[in-house]
């Protein structure tokens, strides 16, 4: 499915404004806001969802989230689209099917890119050399040193299954 959002002129380039400008409440409100104008239900409904998830974490935190804490925010509601993605799938519901896809379209660009394979080997590659790892052993140090520069960008399941097949003798 393409990257635009029925009615939003502002989705195609809602992908790149994830560098270009930090996100806040105050983003997810005015888009709100903006789909409310345009009736754009699916938009509407997604980011209602998200601002009750945000106003949540606030009211547990007891003050403001902070970007990252935003972003976790949005990777938690994107798993749980894809769970219910999968469920859907294994009920055979293809309208909740679409629904799900939809709401997860729109989540994911709000997230930055996903680091590519050879980023991410580039990445961690270069995480051994500076903190001088030469075997599994020293695991905890090139994952302390990588997990800063990739948050939010690659899943860590995966980026331990690649730090532990670079650390591996062979």
């Amino acid at each position: 499915m393409a990257s635009r959002v029925r009615g939003s002129p502002m989705a195609d380039s809602r992908q790149s404004r994830y560098n270009d400008a930090m996100l806040s409440r105050s983003q997810f409100e005015a888009e709100l806001k903006q789909a409310m104008r345009q009736g754009d239900d699916l938009r509407k409904r997604t980011l209602r969802m998200v601002l009750a998830a945000i106003q949540l974490a606030e009211v547990e935190r007891r003050g403001a989230v902070d970007e990252a804490g935003l972003q976790g925010i949005l990777h938690k509601e994107v798993k749980t689209r894809q769970e219910a993605l999968a469920e859907a799938k294994k009920a055979g519901r293809p309208d909740l099917v679409k629904a799900a896809q939809e709401e997860l379209n729109l989540l994911q660009a709000y997230l930055p890119k996903a680091l590519t394979p050879e980023e991410l080997d580039m990445l961690a590659r270069r995480a051994i050399a500076s903190t001088g790892a030469t075997g599994p052993q020293d695991m905890g140090r090139v994952m302390k040193e990588l997990m800063p520069m990739i948050q939010g960008r690659a899943d860590g399941k995966a980026v331990n299954a690649l730090v532990r097949g670079l650390l591996a003798p062979s």
